[in-house]
């Protein structure tokens, strides 16, 4: 019977023992077969010989033997080493045993688990021992020696069983099974706390060891598909959620990827996986800094830094020895990008965690924060200083934001001729050209290396898609057009005008599409007020000098002087207007250059000689360009169309009072085009009301932008001239024959 007993308690049932589950079945069990959802082990019915007291304390003993031998099959069946092949089996067999091994539940947390709930079972069988060789040693009551010698592992062997039967019937795995027990650690029982404990502990050495290759080495290794961090999904497989497939996604995948699509799609958080005691915001700081390592490990080939250039210019002469030196400058920057002994201290940082018997919240989230700051400065030291981020900067503002004046004016000039014919679909760019060589031949000096990253681009169809065609090639008033980036008013059919810029890895993780496409808004929004400026400014040159020539034939000609004369004092009233519209877009295109664009440039350049983090320096960008946008009005559709309208009238004015006073036309003609203009003036003068009007509003004035928006509004609204006019004060009507005119532009004048 004591033989029995002690085999019992070992998992061994026989005739006095049995096993009513092996009874039904009739067939021994197997490591694979599910765990028994309660206790099988009874003792014999047909023994006689027991006495009942004796019969509930054996019974009650025999159950750890059944808790026993289930917590030994699971981790039998999780321990389970026969994925080990030779290394030189195919991909394609490698992807079927993955699958093979998803359906029997394979986990290398549930192994780690495995592996502390073996050493549970040993710290029992090392008991059942002691007390068999006490028993044979002295002969002391039986029960009570083998009651008192197990009892401990009474109060923690059927919540351990709880557990495994929860782990196998529901499937968990990966994060999810570090929460699971993450959960069972709090309970009030001392031994049962430090049992779970300990296989947390060993759930997270696999953790830590995931960890050490993200985060170290920049190498995902998840086998399994159990890790936090995951492979982005394709789109097709995104409802694909079932493990197999997982297993398959990842066996396809190459893990030694350091491109600049792993920095944006190839990489995300897991939610399903991520334990609740680690936050998102820690989450992400893993993400970031695995990726920022895999880029930092994997420079592009054809990635030379700032240093290594310079160095290049000044290298030796033979051909021999420049490749040789050029080699050695090769390697020097593929290790200093992350040097080695960053690398060890990071993986110093993880071996202390992993080391630790217990999970400390607080000083997880340090090290990461840590390390986090090692990736982000090295990272930052990449773009800002090897890769010249600096001088990319500044060429973007020069061309994009027209920062290079004499450039823009140089190419607005040499292509204002070809601007006053719709563009061509098949040449538009082609023609386009021209002017735009010409004007870097004038202005750009051979030694600017950022200029040739420049491509000029027309999208004539899209500039041109909605808008109504007028003469020269302008839109009728208030027609609306798609621009390539934004559904603006667009001007005419050279609205499309574009930039891009070339970049080389890594600026691509700082110049995201979605910067260069705000980049590309502006330049479109301050090429088309720079050409309004210009078209006023050359209209009122070309009338002028017209106007001379039209007064020296008055002495000869005293009847068309005549006419001449009165043609003038009916179009007077028009330069007036003129003056406003010149008054309305100088200021709108100073306060967008200064007061916006040089000022926030101020601020990005300060902070960027502050930071040394990556990451700060990204959200210092977005928020200068946010505030670009912001406080050039491009983000409030009502002022951006009225201003976009605004520059359309002055642009339609402009070549009406050219063609007014160069052209010989009849009366009736003459009468149609002052008609023509006092109209334009009238929408003019509603249009620059409604913008006072609602910049004025209390909407905006309590906005972020107010600061930014009173400066634009003093200038806007000298002499409170708009503040009367938007009252109702009527003092723009150019129908008038001497209208008053204001004092400011009376000086003009």
């Amino acid at each position: 019977m004591l033989h029995e007993l002690l085999l019992a308690l070992l998992g061994y049932t026989g005739d006095l023992i049995i096993d009513e589950r092996e009874c039904q079945e009739s067939v021994g069990l197997s490591p694979n077969d599910s765990i028994s959802d309660q206790c099988t082990f009874k003792l014999a019915p047909d023994i006689s010989f027991i006495e009942p007291e004796e019969r509930d304390i054996i019974e009650k003993l025999i159950t750890l033997g059944f808790y026993y031998r289930e917590l030994d099959r699971f981790a039998t069946k999780s321990r389970n080493l026969s994925w080990i092949r030779s290394r030189n089996v195919s991909p394609l067999s490698r992807t079927s045993e993955l699958s093979k091994e998803a359906n029997d539940n394979q986990s290398v947390y549930r192994r780690a688990i495995a592996n502390g709930i073996s050493e549970i079972l040993s710290i029992y069988r090392s008991t059942i021992l002691h007390i068999e060789q006490k028993l044979l040693s002295d002969s002391l009551p039986i029960l009570a020696t083998i009651t008192q010698g197990l009892n401990k592992f009474l109060f923690f062997f059927p919540p351990l069983y709880e557990l495994i039967l929860e782990i196998d019937r529901d499937g968990i795995y990966g994060g999810k099974l570090l929460n699971l027990l993450h959960k069972r650690c709090h309970c009030g029982v001392p031994e049962l706390q430090t049992c779970v404990q300990r296989l947390l502990w060993h759930g997270h050495q696999v953790m830590y060891n995931q960890l050490t290759y993200w985060m170290v080495y920049g190498i995902l290794h998840d086998q399994y598909g159990e890790f936090f961090i995951s492979r982005q999904q394709p789109k097709n497989l995104e409802h694909e959620t079932s493990h197999t497939n997982k297993l398959q996604n990842i066996a396809n995948k190459s893990i030694g990827d350091g491109s600049i699509s792993d920095w944006y799609m190839g990489f995300n958080i897991s939610l399903e996986m991520l334990p609740e005691y680690i936050p998102v915001c820690v989450a992400e700081s893993i993400l970031f800094s695995g990726k920022a390592i895999r880029v930092l490990r994997n420079p592009s080939s054809s990635f030379q830094s700032v240093d290594v250039l310079f160095h290049q210019t000044t290298g030796p002469q033979t051909f021999k020895e420049s490749l040789k030196k050029e080699h050695s400058l090769n390697t020097i920057v593929g290790d200093e990008l992350l040097p080695q002994s960053e690398a060890d201290k990071i993986d110093s940082m993880l071996k202390n965690l992993q080391e630790s018997s217990e999970f400390h919240k607080r000083s997880f989230e340090g090290a990461i924060g840590s390390i986090r700051a090692i990736a982000a400065s090295h990272l930052w030291q990449l773009v800002v200083v090897r890769a010249d981020l600096n001088g990319h900067l500044k060429a973007i503002k020069d061309y994009f934001l027209l920062a290079k004046g004499d450039f823009v004016q140089s190419f607005l000039e040499g292509s204002r001729e070809l601007m006053r014919l719709p563009p061509r679909q098949s040449s538009a760019e082609a023609d386009l050209m021209v002017p735009f060589r010409q004007a870097r031949a004038k202005t750009i000096s051979d030694d600017d290396k950022y200029f040739s990253r420049l491509a000029l681009r027309v999208n004539v169809r899209s500039s041109q898609a909605n808008v109504q065609k007028a003469p020269n090639g302008f839109g009728e008033v208030g027609g609306v057009g798609p621009s390539p980036l934004s559904s603006e008013t667009t001007l005419d059919g050279w609205d499309g005008i574009s930039l891009e810029y070339s970049l080389d890895w890594p600026l691509q993780l700082f110049f995201t599409q979605e910067v260069l496409t705000r980049y590309q808004r502006m330049f479109q929004y301050l090429l088309r007020l720079k050409r309004t400026q210009m078209e006023l400014e050359k209209s009122w040159a070309s009338v002028m000098q017209q106007g001379h020539l039209d007064f020296e034939k008055s002495h000869s000609e005293r009847v068309k002087g005549k006419t001449s004369q009165h043609k003038r004092h009916r179009v007077r009233p028009m330069w007036w207007v003129r003056e406003q519209m010149v008054f309305l877009i100088r200021n709108l295109q100073f306060y967008i250059q200064v007061d916006v664009i040089e000022s926030q440039w101020d601020i990005l350049v300060a902070h960027i000689k502050e930071s040394r983090d990556f990451t700060d320096l990204v959200a210092f960008h977005q928020q200068y360009l946010s505030a670009l946008i912001s406080q050039s009005f491009l983000d409030i559709g009502s002022v951006s169309r009225i201003l976009d309208g605004i520059m359309k009238l002055c642009l339609q004015f402009c070549w009406k009072i050219e063609n007014q006073q160069t052209q010989n036309q009849t009366e009736t003609d003459d009468a149609k085009n002052i008609n023509e203009l006092e109209r334009i003036s009238e929408e003019f003068k509603m249009k620059s009301n409604s913008l006072y009007t609602i910049l004025r509003s209390s909407r905006l004035a309590g906005s972020q932008r107010a600061p930014f928006l009173r400066r634009f509004l003093l200038r806007f609204n000298f002499n409170s001239y708009y503040e009367a006019t938007a009252q109702g004060v009527n003092v723009m009507n150019v129908t008038r024959p001497q209208p008053t005119i204001p004092a400011f532009l009376r000086l003009q004048l």
